[in-house]
């Protein structure tokens, strides 16, 4: 067989799919198969794409209509990178200081607030929740702040990071903007504001927002991001939203390799499989699938120091509450009930009821009561009666709670800093721990164990970017996929960069 006989083969034995037939086999993962059920089979048509995630075998079905409006606009944030280069630093801080400027203005904001009035009320109607959705006073304080930020923070575009001289020749290596960062984040409408940081290292974004704040996203575009892009003389598409309130956008946005990175936020299965779908495309990405801090009481625990902090660190419900406490066994009858004072504490500031986890060695520390009795529980979708205090699994440590208003968290009983640290290690995401010791030497020793991107001594939530480093965050990454390479937890809008190298010969007659 000739090569161009052969190349016309392989070119022919690729084929459109245009339709799936119910039980079709796929193959996925190398060696593992599953089968298009009935209801795919008849909802793709010809135009349509299909994801196969090679992790779980998901089969992700993303209709034409769907996959034009994402593709879309990562084709206008990826023009838009191509003109970042000649964009002035001077006019990426107009943009900043415009888009805040917009979200001041009352005349403008007051079609941004109806919006998402509308959303608030449409989302309680479908008995969905609103903690995150609605927009206060409050929110729109955040960001305009952390516009403003942005607006100020000196430009890393072109700063030298290496240079070295050799005989005849200079090198430099220099920060440069990485290309379109895609943006998935659930339906908190300041997430713009933070995710707009990357346009500081002259970078572009996507956006793909959740159902239930589409029509806030919209306005929020409509009436104060685009109308800084133009008056900054910032390139069209330089923050692009995908305007669709179809879960399978977030797909077709993932598996788009025009990004750079792909960033998602939130927590839970939805988050791990956009990530599967991004690394089969073969786009770096940033999130955190599931979150949950972890606080451990050390030999030298503060009984004060530990209630205290529990409290604190259920103030509410985000990546970075803490979910699972280890108490130390030989002082638990001591610090058991300060764990569930400060839980108590945390519960009684929001006006609901405590919900505690404990395994079986920390079943007998509970309360009688806590065990026997019903409480109303907040959740998503509404109050129920739940006992306060249930029996878990020890293999079950890692499971985050979703809570809504009522704090809840998981207690366990080891017999040493080290066991708990094993336990982190093995079942937690590897995200946030803290050691509750006034030892210095024990913390020491904690933070060479302990397999976590944040570590601290005292509450969990501290671990924000805004809040610990002054930069608004793009999302907070766990260690559950490995360590990450280059750069740590936090990702900001600063922290997207790549490095060019550039060289200056001074001696024309340099050679190999």
């Amino acid at each position: 067989m000739t090569n161009a006989a052969h190349s016309n083969r392989t070119a022919g034995s690729a084929a459109m799919l245009d339709t799936l037939e119910p039980g079709q086999p796929i193959v996925f993962g190398g060696n593992r198969v599953t089968a298009v059920p009935p209801e795919l089979a008849r909802a793709f048509t010809a135009g349509d794409r299909l994801i196969v995630v090679n992790d779980t075998g998901d089969l992700l079905h993303i209709p034409s209509e769907v996959w034009s409006v994402a593709t879309g606009a990562v084709e206008r944030a990826w023009q838009a990178f191509s003109h970042m280069g000649s964009v002035d630093d001077d006019s990426i801080s107009r943009f900043f200081d415009r888009f805040a400027a917009n979200l001041v203005a009352d005349d403008r904001f007051a079609a941004i607030a109806e919006a998402n009035r509308a959303d608030v009320a449409s989302a309680r109607q479908r008995g969905r929740s609103t903690t995150r959705l609605e927009l206060t006073d409050g929110m729109r304080a955040d960001m305009i702040e952390g516009l403003r930020m942005w607006r100020d923070v000196p430009s890393q575009r072109d700063v030298p990071v290496e240079a070295i001289d050799h005989e005849g020749w200079r090198l430099e290596q220099r920060k440069a903007g990485l290309g379109v960062v895609g943006f998935v984040f659930e339906g908190r409408p300041n997430v713009f504001a933070d995710a707009c940081g990357v346009l500081r290292g002259g970078n572009t974004v996507v956006f793909r927002i959740g159902s239930d704040a589409l029509g806030t996203a919209r306005a929020i575009v409509e009436h104060a991001l685009d109308p800084a892009l133009v008056e900054a003389g910032l390139p069209a598409g330089g923050a692009s939203l995908v305007d669709s309130s179809a879960r399978a956008a977030g797909w077709a946005m993932f598996s788009d390799p025009r990004l750079s990175l792909a960033v998602a936020r939130g927590s839970g299965a939805a988050v791990a499989q956009l990530g599967a779908v991004a690394r089969q495309a073969g786009i770096a990405v940033s999130l955190h699938g599931t979150g949950g801090a972890w606080i451990v009481t050390g030999e030298a625990c503060d009984p004060d120091r530990l209630e205290s902090v529990v409290a604190t660190s259920l103030d509410r419900k985000v990546c970075n509450t803490v979910n699972t406490v280890c108490v130390l066994a030989h002082r638990a009858d001591e610090l058991m009930p300060r764990v569930l004072s400060g839980l108590s504490a945390a519960a009684a500031a929001r006006g609901a009821e405590p919900k505690v986890h404990a395994t079986p060695r920390a079943q007998s520390l509970m309360p009688a009561s806590w065990l026997d009795e019903k409480v109303m529980i907040a959740r998503a979708e509404g109050e129920r009666p739940e006992p306060r205090a249930e029996v878990i699994a020890n293999d079950r440590l890692g499971h985050e709670w979703e809570w809504e208003n009522s704090p809840e968290i998981t207690v366990t009983v080891v017999d040493s800093v080290a066991d708990a640290v094993v336990a982190f290690n093995q079942q937690a995401p590897r995200f946030v721990a803290s050691l509750i010791s006034d030892d210095a030497v024990e913390q020491d020793r904690f933070w060479a164990a302990v397999d976590a991107p944040f570590v601290g001594d005292g509450f969990t939530r501290w671990v924000d970017g805004q809040y610990a480093l002054n930069r608004p965050e793009l999302g907070l990454s766990n260690w559950q996929f490995g360590r990450l390479f280059g750069r740590g937890g936090v990702l900001s809008g600063d922290s997207v960069f790549t490095v060019r190298t550039r060289v200056w010969q001074s001696d024309p007659c340099v050679q190999r």
